[in-house]
């Protein structure tokens, strides 16, 4: 019993609880015929059993395979009559399986199957009579009756938990509608106002920015002339400047979503640390030389950070695509811009190679961010070649001397 209780509190095994529920059925249908054997007209007890313990097989297969237990039912509820078997039909086995159809299937298929378990027996009993009637079923029409009653009660209650259980899983879905619509929205409400806010900041941040810049070149003039005016201005540009930070701290706060870590106190990576990718890359099996060309100048924060991205980029992109190759990083700097080339001699990324693809994209997404241009491809003699070209600002005070 211990067994049959586990296998009926399984999930996701229908067909094992079903035996179990067989099993737990013929357990008490025949206990019932064995305490009442005359009251329900059992006179040859192992053959009643028998007889009920096939009827009940249906049940064992009744959400597997429906309409084969159907017809199983229908048919077992005839026998007695085509063979004159005297044997009390069973009723436990076509209860259920008239609930079960009432249950998973449509309205008139659901009639249909608990017709062609119910009506042939009527049927039969009315134009041949019930075999071995007994006292439990002391005329025919009572037999008749009572299993039209039963027919409909059960075929009512199997259409009333369909209906029931399809108005509760409308109403999940309606909810999980509701609330993944709810979700939609205020996640967009957030982001407008996210993005309202990233405006202002960015015009109170450029504001000033804009201000530093005038008042920088200002004092610079004034320098020579007016010292204490120049100090002045530069005592305001001072504060501007940390205002600025404070409103710039506050835009990359705002435009942070939840998901994304908070940066870390690290500071980003440059040019210096180019010279660590390739050796990182020589450690893990994959020649590479560094060569440099012309004198670096003051570049911005964010360029340094993008030639050390592309690098870091392309020569990952090597070593796992390139196979057995070589690796060439050439970083060539003039007073107006600054060039990279990673070339390998390797086979090249393969077609299909999503990653790849991304990592591509980015490329050229921090250097279309600066005005520069990027060309990756197959290199004529094999291998493959990335080529990115970003220009330099230059300085208003060596426009000016130059």
């Amino acid at each position: 019993m211990r067994r049959i209780r586990e296998l009926l509190g399984r999930r996701g095994h229908p067909l094992a609880q079903d035996i179990a529920f067989a099993i737990l059925l013929m357990l008490l249908s025949a206990g019932l015929e064995s305490l009442a054997r005359a009251a329900v007209g059992v006179s040859d007890l192992p053959t009643q059993l028998v007889y009920e313990s096939l009827g009940l097989a249906a049940v064992a297969i009744r959400r597997r395979w429906l309409w084969v237990a159907v017809l199983w039912t229908g048919v077992h509820a005839v026998v007695p009559f085509v063979t004159g078997l005297r044997v009390v039909e069973g009723g436990l086995g076509i209860i259920v399986l008239t609930y079960t159809a009432a249950v998973y299937l449509p309205v008139r298929r659901g009639f249909a199957a608990a017709a062609v378990m119910w009506v042939p027996g009527m049927a039969l009993a009315l134009v041949l009579g019930r075999p071995g009637a007994t006292a439990f079923y002391p005329d025919v029409r009572v037999f008749v009756v009572f299993n039209a009653m039963s027919a409909l009660v059960c075929f009512t209650v199997g259409r009333t938990v369909a209906t029931r259980r399809a108005y509760i899983a409308a109403l999940e879905d309606r909810a999980r509608t509701a609330e993944t619509s709810q979700r939609a929205q205020t996640e967009k409400a957030v982001a407008e106002e996210r993005r309202r806010i990233a405006r202002e900041l960015h015009d109170v941040v450029a504001h000033h920015v804009s201000v530093m810049g005038v008042l920088a070149t200002g004092s610079r003039r004034m320098l020579a002339r007016d010292p204490a005016a120049a100090d002045e201005a530069l005592a305001t540009i001072e504060e501007t400047g940390r205002t600025a930070l404070r409103e710039m701290r506050r835009l990359l706060s705002v435009l942070r979503t939840e998901a994304e870590p908070a940066g870390e106190l690290a500071p980003q990576p440059g040019l210096a640390g180019i010279e660590g990718l390739v050796e990182q890359i020589r450690e893990a099996g994959l020649p590479a030389v560094l060569r440099v060309d012309g004198e670096p100048g003051p570049l911005d924060p964010g360029v340094s950070l993008t030639l050390y991205r592309i690098v870091q980029e392309a020569l990952t992109n090597a070593l796992k695509h390139a196979g057995a190759a070589k690796v060439e990083v050439r970083l060539t700097f003039r007073t107006t811009d600054v060039t990279v080339e990673i070339c390998d001699t390797g086979r090249g990324p393969q077609l299909g190679t999503a990653a790849v693809g991304h990592g591509l994209l980015g490329m050229r997404e921090r250097v279309m961010l600066y005005g520069g241009t990027l060309r990756t491809g197959p290199r004529p003699g094999g291998g493959y070649r990335v080529h990115a070209r970003i220009p330099i600002e230059v300085p208003a005070e060596r426009q000016l001397t130059s």
